[in-house]
């Protein structure tokens, strides 16, 4: 465990860290809602809702990370900006400084992760109160979020899976890692964290619900100094568990260059996937290059070619797979399936083509997980 010197140290840092896009107030696209509940965890409510919203529509519940507002990670990532595009409604809690001093979420404290209390159950009351509002679809509520928001992305889907249809953690940790402040420094290195099986338990223990559990994707960057990588194995091995699933990935190809593992049910459904950015830092990977949902740039927002808010949307069947052309590019003429979302998968019990085969584990040994 990390001693308390080393915990003020990290604490500093945090508190020196800019909002990822220094023009978000200029460009908020945000709404509040007020009344949501009882409000345990004093949360603030944000959300976007499309003018031309059809009736019963998918919600996506979004956290941001450590020191960033709901707006700011809104601009970056470009969630709202996909649901004009798709048709879905859009949720950002935004924690309060009075919670915490660097506008993490709570995903460490036990007050603040169980069901029906605290941090939780404030969004779990936002969720409510969003879908008998604008009549949403309450089989189709997804959640995802950055680094602490990844974390209590993590938190949401354990406490409530009967709530959430699928979920995406971005540089974030499993559920029940740790419960101390000291801990959950420890453990973002990479040090100290229950094994598979407990993990699982865990999320057992969470909640009364038996299944089916919520679809996850993953996302890590392998040059992450802030949450090591080896806690996105522990959140796949969590969920695996969960999902009554082997080590080893269904498939495994390259999307944008980079890999991307995939583990399907006995029904052949994805259900978990595993994106690790060779290379990448800690933030959301984005590709602003490209039209419609590529993002914006900036601290935590990292330019890697590849739109990580489309390919989740994909996922959870809210958009096309498809990646659009670049802009300056013509359009492309065909799109891939949904099970197929880029490139030719290449699954591991049919022997790939020498030349593509190195390629795709080069990608992998890069990103940790080949030797």
């Amino acid at each position: 465990m990390r001693n308390l010197s080393d915990t003020i140290a990290r604490l500093s840092n945090f508190r020196g860290l800019e909002s990822p896009v220094p023009n978000a107030r200029a460009s908020d696209r945000l709404s509040d809602i007020v009344d949501f509940g009882s409000d345990p965890g004093a949360l603030r409510a944000r959300t976007y809702v499309p003018a031309d919203l059809p009736g019963n529509a998918p919600l996506v519940v979004v956290l941001h990370g450590c020191t960033q507002t709901a707006a700011a990670y809104d601009q970056g990532a470009g969630w709202s900006a996909l649901a004009d595009l798709h048709g879905f409604a859009v949720l950002y809690p935004e924690q309060r400084r009075s919670n915490n001093a660097n506008l993490c979420f709570n995903w460490f404290v036990p007050e603040d992760i169980k069901r029906d209390g605290g941090e939780a159950l404030s969004i779990r009351q936002m969720v409510a109160r969003m879908i008998t509002d604008h009549g949403l679809d309450p089989a189709r509520v997804f959640v995802t979020g950055l680094s602490a928001g990844g974390a209590m992305t993590a938190v949401m889907l354990a406490t409530y899976p009967d709530v959430f249809a699928g979920g995406a953690v971005i540089a974030g940790l499993p559920y029940g890692a740790a419960t101390t402040m000291h801990a959950a420094f420890d453990r973002m290195r990479g040090g100290g964290s229950p094994d598979a099986a407990a993990l699982g338990a865990l999320v057992r223990k969470a909640s009364d619900h038996k299944g089916p559990w919520p679809t996850l994707s993953v996302w890590q960057g392998s040059a992450d100094r802030t949450v090591d990588h080896t806690n996105a194995a522990l959140l796949i091995d969590q969920w695996r568990v969960l999902h009554d699933l082997p080590p080893e990935p269904t498939m495994q190809e390259m999307v944008d260059g980079h890999p991307r593992r995939v583990w399907n049910d006995g029904d052949g459904h994805a259900v978990i996937e595993d994106y690790r950015i060779a290379g990448m830092g800690h933030g959301t990977p984005l590709d602003p290059a490209s039209e419609n949902g590529g993002g914006i740039s900036g601290p935590y927002m990292l330019d890697v070619g590849i739109a990580s808010t489309r390919h989740i949307a994909a996922f959870w069947n809210l958009a096309d797979p498809a990646k659009p052309a670049k802009k300056s590019r013509p359009p492309a003429t065909s799109k891939p399936s949904v099970t197929k979302p880029v490139r030719q998968a290449i699954r591991t019990t049919r022997p790939a083509a020498a030349g593509v085969g190195k390629v795709i584990d080069d990608a992998l040994r890069a990103a940790g997980l080949l030797r």
